[in-house]
């Protein structure tokens, strides 16, 4: 035999006569987070993590722009590079069509199972291209790299990968976790003030279910934060990527459905999908479904109105909106509420909310109605 043949040897006794077959089968992954500051920082940790791999580096046009020059010489120098493409910007890419050409081009590339993905962009390029991961060849390595806020504390982390469909948000996807994330805080100096915010409101979330803490850092460094040019930002990335991490790992397939970290995502997805995924940003959506969750449960006699209150008011400081008015946009509340009943319809009719308690509470409940729902849709808050 040559040296690198090996011998198995398996001896399975046949059933002894009819049976159940018990399938027992377990995964256990994990992986790293790297916050590092500079992109200097970034190229190191990304070849370390390579250890020598080809890879290619799938993006938008937009970061293609901005940030992949550097990423892609480097990998082209050490003879690392296979390839490189990007799509156009935005949440209309987050399709399955998309997805789709990413799989004809890796094939196009010669894209072998130890070669890597590299995802490099926000929260489109994050789920689309894990997407496109956890199907080519039944599960290629890829390594996120997160150039937005949103991408850095939520959407780059956690394994939940997917395209949207008209019928509802993410409807197309899997659980399939990175094989790294290396989060670089000098991409967040080129956000605008919008894309800022709407990254931290996925913060602002987290602070609700899981932070005093962070909370109060938020409250005390808005403006820091809104301009992504402070060492509050680098406190910020750190702790969401821990909180987000540890409430992720607890259930990282979603066995147990009623999950805190959907606060402000069960209208925030509904306002998504009517709008036809453009207009309004996702942590947009989520900030206008978090104001509507406390008015439910403001309504509900569940959380203190102080603690209401607070919680709205930093939405409203972060410049995001708490009102449909302050969407930007034309939304009917009909259109809403039949989103939500297809969600529902989807989830085997059941449609929780998650309804703050006070800041690191929260309560899961499947009973909220239309009626509800269309009351703190409409209010007004000024």
């Amino acid at each position: 035999m040559d040296s690198r043949d090996y011998l198995v040897t398996d001896r399975i006794p046949l059933p002894d006569g009819p049976s159940v077959v018990q399938v027992e089968v377990t995964r256990e992954d994990s992986y790293r987070i790297d916050v590092v500051p500079d992109v200097d920082a970034a190229i190191t940790a990304l070849l370390a993590e390579l250890d020598g791999r080809r890879a290619v580096v799938i993006t938008d046009h937009v970061v293609a722009e901005l940030h992949s020059g550097r990423i892609v010489e480097a990998l082209r120098e050490n003879d690392q590079l296979l390839g490189t493409t990007s799509v156009p910007s935005g949440e209309k890419s987050k399709t399955a069509t998309t997805a789709f050409e990413l799989m004809d081009w890796l094939a196009q590339m010669g894209f072998a199972r130890r070669d890597v993905v590299v995802a490099l962009g926000g929260g489109v390029i994050a789920d689309t291209v894990g997407w496109v991961a956890s199907a080519y060849m039944r599960g290629v390595p890829y390594v996120n790299m997160p150039t937005t806020l949103l991408g850095q504390v939520d959407a780059g982390i956690g394994g939940k990968v997917a395209v949207d469909h008209s019928e509802a948000k993410n409807l197309v996807g899997a659980f399939y976790q990175p094989r790294a994330v290396i989060s670089c805080l000098e991409y967040l100096g080129t956000l605008d003030r919008r894309q800022a915010r709407a990254g931290l409101a996925e913060v602002v979330k987290k602070a609700v279910i899981a932070s005093p803490a962070l909370f109060e850092h938020i409250e005390r460094n808005v403006d820091d934060l809104v301009e992504c040019r402070s060492p509050a930002v680098d406190v910020l990335v750190h702790a969401a990527s821990a909180i987000k991490t540890e409430l992720v790992g607890r259930d990282p397939y979603e066995v147990d459905l009623r999950r805190p970290l959907n606060f402000g995502h069960t209208v925030g997805h509904a306002v998504e999908t009517v709008t036809d995924y453009g207009p309004v940003l996702h942590g947009e959506a989520v900030a206008f479904g978090m104001a509507v969750a406390v008015d439910v449960a403001r309504s509900r006699g569940v959380v203190d109105p102080a603690t209401a209150d607070r919680v709205v008011a930093l939405i409203r400081r972060l410049g995001l909106p708490v009102s449909l008015a302050d969407l930007g946009v034309e939304v009917d509340v009909d259109d809403v509420l039949g989103a939500l009943a297809k969600i529902r319809q989807i989830r085997d009719g059941s449609l929780r909310f998650v309804l703050p308690v006070e800041l690191g509470t929260t309560a899961i409940v499947e009973d909220v109605t239309s009626a509800e729902v269309r009351e703190a849709l409409t209010r007004e808050r000024s």
